[in-house]
């Protein structure tokens, strides 16, 4: 005795579902992870603190818009990722501080690089006191604005990106 052949599908193919049947839906995507948020937030705040001081040393001078774009997808990529957790906006804020603070160094470091013929990565990796000293020196009331409009960049980024 043998076996009925099940319907074939009409158009060739006989991998194709059978009609009627209905496609499992598609895998969630991972939110709400607080660890992979933060672990975004901090690659996030490594890639612009670099884009940030590129500018910063490129222009030579601090640009408003820059921080608060650091601010804003360190916030949005921390929201993204990790969800609706309310302390993601808090650590966003805070890792955008220290970005900004890096990309001001990294900034320095390349306009003191060209002054004195020694490479940044130099100044960066075995001059760093004296980098911090011409930050303090140079640090004004918009170097310290930049800060707070990056922090409150990210905080909201994170807030928006989370709902």
């Amino acid at each position: 005795m043998t076996k009925p052949i099940p319907p074939q599908p009409t158009d060739g193919n006989p991998f194709a579902q059978q009609p009627g049947a209905v496609p499992p839906p598609p895998p969630a995507p991972a939110r709400g992870n607080l660890a992979l948020g933060l672990v975004a937030a901090v690659v996030a705040a490594l890639v612009t603190a670099g884009i940030y001081g590129g500018i910063v040393g490129a222009t030579e001078y601090e640009i408003g818009y820059a921080a608060v774009g650091v601010g804003f997808l360190v916030g949005f990529v921390a929201g993204k990722v990790g969800g609706s957790n309310p302390v993601l906006p808090v650590l966003s804020a805070v890792l955008s501080l220290g970005a900004v603070y890096v990309g001001q160094l990294i900034g320095i470091a390349m306009i003191a690089a060209d002054e004195l013929g020694v490479s940044a990565t130099t100044l960066l990796s075995e001059h760093f006191d004296v980098l911090t000293e011409s930050w303090k020196e140079t640090a004004d009331a918009m170097t310290y604005l930049f800060f707070a409009i990056g922090a409150f960049a990210a905080f909201s980024g994170a807030k928006k990106a989370a709902s």
